[in-house]
């Protein structure tokens, strides 16, 4: 049994806070890179130009590459053969995105009540936190923040199993035409197949983890993934919704067993500023 002390995880989530609003993975600007190189549209190409240099600069002045700088989502593995001592593990995460927050200067955008009285909290929290019980000794966390504009054209759908892969397809492709460019493209779309309704949710978020330059390990789906990153470039929205080719820069896919009757499906769709951070303690 490995002991880790809640003091070790909480700068650990203050830096991976700071770090994931600042810097663009590698993957996303090389896809950026590449849609740049084959764009048709002038504007099109000129916007995804101010894309890179934006996250260039971001990175040079270790400034936020977007002002939204989200809800703060956190993916915990923890290993089964860890005991976590010293106080309050959701505590610890959240201590965490209060210090990133706060030091990195980003803007914190959480409310107390959804409804009554939408009063700031004042530091970002609470964050959204999944944990996962794998097996191992250590604690691996990931802060995806999740700006709203692409956070408000999610949804999720109980599609009957006679839809089948049709009827998937068609609306992930509705999902993101009927969003045009509110969710800040080009995207990349997550989606979640099966579970329930929550859980196809969860998917299409943790779908987003996924880099973009990995291929989808079951061959079915990646052509399928192949095929709806036609289709949904083919709408003509563009980079800001200002017309091109370049609507997404990727669809990502995860499934699991659903229940007989049921076939949910769920979009999550993430900006151009796809950002997320992990660290293993």
């Amino acid at each position: 049994m490995r002991i880790v002390d809640v003091s070790e995880i909480i700068p650990v989530v203050a830096r991976l806070c700071v770090e994931a609003n600042i810097y663009l993975d590698r993957d996303v600007v090389e896809r950026i890179e590449e849609f740049a190189g084959v764009e048709e549209s002038p504007l099109a190409r000129e916007i995804l130009e101010e894309i890179l240099e934006n996250a260039r600069l971001a990175a040079l002045e270790k400034m936020p590459m977007c002002q939204d700088t989200g809800v703060t989502v956190v993916f915990v593995e923890l290993g089964q053969d860890v005991l976590i001592v010293g106080g309050d593990f959701k505590d610890a995460i959240n201590e965490g995105v209060r210090i990133g927050y706060r030091e990195g200067f980003l803007r914190r955008s959480m409310v107390e009540d959804p409804i009554f009285d939408r009063r700031n909290t004042g530091d970002n929290t609470l964050a959204v936190i999944h944990t996962e019980i794998v097996p191992g000794s250590d604690v691996r966390i990931t802060v995806a923040p999740k700006g709203a504009g692409s956070e408000n054209m999610s949804e999720v759908k109980m599609l009957r199993p006679a839809d089948g892969l049709d009827g998937m397809m068609e609306f992930v492709v509705d999902r993101v035409s009927r969003s045009g460019g509110m969710p800040c493209p080009p995207v990349i779309v997550g989606v979640g197949v099966g579970g329930d309704f929550e859980q196809c949710a969860y998917l299409s978020k943790r779908a987003l983890l996924r880099p973009l330059n990995e291929v989808n390990p079951d061959p079915r789906w990646r052509s399928v993934e192949e095929e709806l990153l036609k289709r949904i470039n083919r709408l003509g929205i563009g980079p800001m919704g200002l017309g091109g080719r370049t609507t997404a820069l990727g669809v990502q896919i995860l499934a699991m067993p659903c229940h007989i009757a049921s076939l949910p499906v769920a979009v999550n769709l993430q900006c151009h500023a796809q950002r997320h951070k992990t660290a293993v303690i």
